[in-house]
């Protein structure tokens, strides 16, 4: 654990080491099991009859985790006769059938491919397409979509669930009625040779599970993120890159943490990188009980769930803390059992972190990841005892350097680029090793963030280096929403940039100039909504009459934010 520096970093690394609680270690092992499945298959050994994951009041112990997932391994490789390396999509909420195919995919040496259920028809053919998936594991709620654009893809095979089709046989049918038939959620879809994810499970357990032999090395994710800017790019993760993360993550939260003993809230969606290492891996690793909440929009309902369950920990981003302590509800809950609170993904607010201590009596530890560091880079001590503002100090076995832009290390309190070093980082972008060199420079991960590190260690975001807009903790690429907005014929020129929201953290502003002028607002928001998940569709439009430029014609984001901030100001 150290920051590399030429003129500080001695000194400073003494000072900051003696600001984390002294059961956490300056380094981590990250070969500790040999892959992702041989944690797996040791803790689903160890806390064999324990409750691994619940939802809807369903729950799946380890040892029936560890036998499904294997009957789904099984069918993978027996059934569809997949290879090692191949890529299997998951485009599900957090549901049963998550876990199970997550870890059968693993424990057959397949590579996970994340997916965003709700996708429009385009990005999901573009994930699909850019992955090289060959089967995907589909709710299908949003089978529709991918009806759309399957025969564009690669897809071979396609596995459909259902919302309740991990549940008792009773629920199971009266969920699947009620989904389809009351609250009309399944829009009709056509997918000929769609397999049923129950009877590829039944099968399975009749068919022979080969381990593969996986190394640490090997491929375990590709885990879609614009990066800072452009395109969707697959980082690729390997399994040590994970598991490094998972033990940098306990590490840092030290005997805060206690094997076989935590419940944990998943209310962030398994296929984000944050609630798949930390929710996902590290609890699984604890032996922890883990609540999957498939709809956290449904706050009174989340809130009810959560009544019925003793939680120990409960992670997060901002939008998510902030509904929950506007719910009256949430306010009689007992909060004795909770140990963790922990925030991520997006900036944890003052005003939200000061009321959540009043409320629970515990603060939310803010952490700082990106989706190419598996994601966690830097947490604030468990025993901080105010919300520092920071986004914390880098986790064990994590380099960091802080660079001007002509490269040089600046001193404690300037401003320069995060840098970062360490056994989480990924190995690149897959099929892309231009923008691989762009990012990954002597072994050092460039993260396009501006921040500040102050002689105790923690650091500060001051900016983007690039124009990602932070929506809840998700990406939104403004190359992506311009692409989008200049589809529309009646559209000359586009700019997506942030603005701050109490919502949300930041929201998607557009600056437009048309083409036609009987253009209108509402016109050019149906037209975004049919081409883009909500999150990334804006809540400002702006119509101007020209847009700042460069003396190249390049348009200036800068610009319009810096309008966009002094007219709040």
């Amino acid at each position: 654990m150290a920051i590399q520096h030429n003129s500080w970093s001695e000194s400073l690394n003494k000072v900051w080491l003696k600001r984390y609680p002294a059961d956490v270690p300056a380094e981590i092992n990250a070969d500790r099991y040999t892959s992702l499945v041989d944690l797996f298959e040791q803790a689903a050994e160890r806390y064999a009859d324990k409750p691994a994951f619940e939802n809807m009041g369903q729950q799946l112990t380890f040892r029936q985790l560890e036998s499904q997932s294997r009957a789904f391994a099984a069918y993978l490789q027996q059934g569809l006769k997949l290879q090692k390396g191949e890529r299997v999509a998951l485009m599900m909420p957090n549901l049963l059938q998550y876990p199970v195919a997550l870890f059968g995919a693993l424990r057959a040496g397949m590579v996970v491919v994340n997916v965003n259920p709700l996708y429009t028809p385009r990005e999901l053919k573009y994930q699909l397409n850019d992955s090289g998936a060959g089967a995907i594991v589909i709710i299908s709620n949003f089978a529709h979509t991918l009806e759309k654009i399957v025969a564009e893809t690669a897809i071979k095979h396609v596995i459909l669930t259902r919302m309740g089709d991990e549940l008792a046989p009773v629920k199971a049918t009266l969920v699947n009625f009620v989904v389809k038939y009351i609250k009309k959620l399944v829009p009709k879809y056509d997918l000929p040779g769609a397999i049923a994810f129950r009877s590829a499970l039944q099968e399975g357990a009749l068919m022979a599970y080969q381990r593969p032999d996986i190394l640490n090395s090997d491929l375990a994710f590709l885990q879609y993120t614009g990066g800072t800017t452009g395109v969707a790019k697959g980082a690729m993760l390997t399994h040590r890159n994970m598991q490094a993360n998972l033990e940098q993550t306990k590490a840092t939260y030290g005997s805060l943490l206690r094997d076989g003993k935590e419940h944990v809230v998943t209310a962030l969606p398994l296929y984000h990188i944050f609630a798949l290492t930390v929710n996902a891996l590290l609890f699984l690793e604890l032996g922890g009980h883990n609540l999957l909440i498939t709809n956290p929009r449904d706050i009174p309902g989340f809130v009810k769930a959560l009544g019925k369950f003793p939680f120990t920990a409960l992670t997060g981003v901002n939008t998510l803390f902030n509904a929950l302590l506007n719910e009256p509800q949430f306010h009689k809950l007992d909060f004795s059992t909770l140990r963790l609170s922990a925030g991520g993904g997006m900036a944890v607010q003052k005003a939200v972190a000061e009321r959540w201590e009043k409320l629970t009596g515990h603060y939310l530890l803010e952490g700082y990841g990106l989706t190419e560091c598996s994601p966690l880079v830097s947490v604030n001590p468990y025993n901080i005892t105010s919300h520092t503002g920071s986004i914390g100090l880098p986790v064990p076995s994590t380099d960091i350097r802080i660079l001007d832009e002509q490269g040089n290390e600046v001193p404690a309190g300037e401003p320069g680029e995060l840098c970062i070093r360490g056994p989480q980082v990924m190995s690149g972008y897959w099929q892309r090793p231009k923008e691989t060199e762009e990012v990954l420079k002597n072994g050092w991960l460039h993260s396009g963030d501006i921040v500040t590190v102050d002689q105790e260690g923690f650091i500060r975001i001051v900016d983007r280096k690039k124009d990602m807009i932070l929506v809840s903790g998700f990406n939104v690429y403004p190359n992506e929403i311009e692409d989008v907005l200049m589809q529309h014929p009646k559209v000359r020129e586009a700019a997506a940039i942030s603005v701050p929201s109490d919502l949300s953290g930041e929201a998607v502003k557009v600056c437009v100039v048309k083409k036609d002028p009987t253009l209108t607002k509402e016109e050019l928001l149906d037209h975004c909504r049919r081409q883009l998940t909500g999150y990334k569709v804006p809540k400002i439009i702006e119509f101007r009459d020209e847009l700042p430029k460069s003396n190249v014609g390049k348009i200036l984001r800068r610009e319009l934010r810096d309008e966009a901030k002094a007219a709040v100001r």
